[in-house]
C-alpha cells in the first residue's frame, strides 16, 4: 500500500516538495515516519496511549531532521475541527481507522475540511462487498452466508466492527467535496494469511502478484480491505 500511496503522491506534487502530512489513527506511527522520513512534516493524531508511546519510542531513535519534521498529537478523527484549521494539510491518510467508527461521514466530512484545495485524502477500510471471501475460503459455510448482507464483522482481534462499500464511500467522497480519484485493493490472495505467519522465500512475487492484483479488475472488487484515494476539490 506504500507503493500506491507513493503513486498518488508523485502524481500530484513536484519531487522535492515538503509536504503537510495528517495521519489520523497513526497507530505505533510506521507509516508517520516513513513520510516524515522522506521529507515531510506529518502530524500524527492517535487516541490509543499505547500506539502513542510505541510511536513516540520510534521516533526518538531517529535522526534530529526527522524528530523535528514529526508531531504526535492524542486525539482521533472526530477531533480535526478542534485541532487544526480548515486547509491545513496536503495530505490527509485514515488508513484503519473507520472501521472502528460506527457513523464514518462526519468523520471523513472533518478530513476533508482540514484538506488544502487540490490535496489528497487516502483511505483504507475494510471492503464490505467481500466479507464473504475470509470465512467462505476458510471453508466457514455459515460464516459465508451470513456476511452476504451486512456490513458488521468481527476482527481479528475478536472485536465487533464495520466495513464499507466502495459504492457508498464514493458517494460520500463526491458530497464532501473530495470525489474519488482512483481506488485499489489490498491484500487480494494474502488475507487467509495468519498475522504472525513466517515470511515466505518467494516473498518477491507474492508482492508483485498482489500489486497487480490489486490494481486489476475483477481481483481487487474481492480484496481484503480497499485503499481510495479522493481529491479536494
Amino acid at each position: 500500500m506504500a507503493r500506491q500511496l507513493d503513486e498518488q503522491i508523485a502524481g500530484r506534487y513536484p519531487v522535492g516538495q515538503r509536504l503537510r502530512v495528517l495521519d489520523v489513527g497513526m497507530g505505533q506511527g510506521t507509516q508517520a515516519l516513513r513520510l516524515a522520513r522522506l521529507g515531510h512534516q506529518v502530524t500524527g493524531l492517535e487516541q490509543d496511549a499505547t500506539m502513542i508511546a510505541a510511536a513516540r519510542e520510534a521516533l526518538s531513535g531517529e535522526p534530529e531532521g526527522i524528530r523535528e519534521r514529526m508531531r504526535i498529537m492524542e486525539g482521533d478523527g472526530r477531533d480535526t475541527g478542534v485541532h487544526f484549521l480548515p486547509g491545513s494539510f496536503d495530505v490527509v491518510l485514515c488508513h484503519g481507522v473507520l472501521m472502528y467508527v460506527q457513523e464514518p461521514d462526519p468523520v471523513l466530512a472533518g478530513l476533508a475540511r482540514v484538506l488544502a484545495p487540490g490535496g489528497l485524502l487516502s483511505l483504507l477500510v475494510r471492503n464490505a462487498d467481500a466479507l464473504a471471501m475470509r470465512p467462505g475460503l476458510a471453508g466457514d459455510w455459515a460464516g459465508a452466508l451470513g456476511a452476504f448482507d451486512t456490513t458488521a464483522y468481527r476482527n481479528r482481534l475478536g472485536l465487533d466492527v464495520r466495513a464499507d462499500r466502495r459504492e457508498t464511500l464514493t458517494a460520500t467522497l463526491a458530497g464532501i467535496g473530495a470525489p474519488l480519484h482512483t481506488w485499489y485493493g489490498v491484500r487480494v490472495f494474502t488475507d487467509t494469511a495468519m498475522d504472525r505467519a513466517e515470511v515466505p522465500e518467494d516473498l518477491e512475487p507474492l508482492l508483485a502478484a498482489e500489486e497487480r492484483a490489486g490494481r486489476t479488475d475483477p481481483y481487487r472488487s474481492v480484496a481484503a480491505l480497499l485503499h481510495l484515494c479522493g481529491v479536494r476539490g
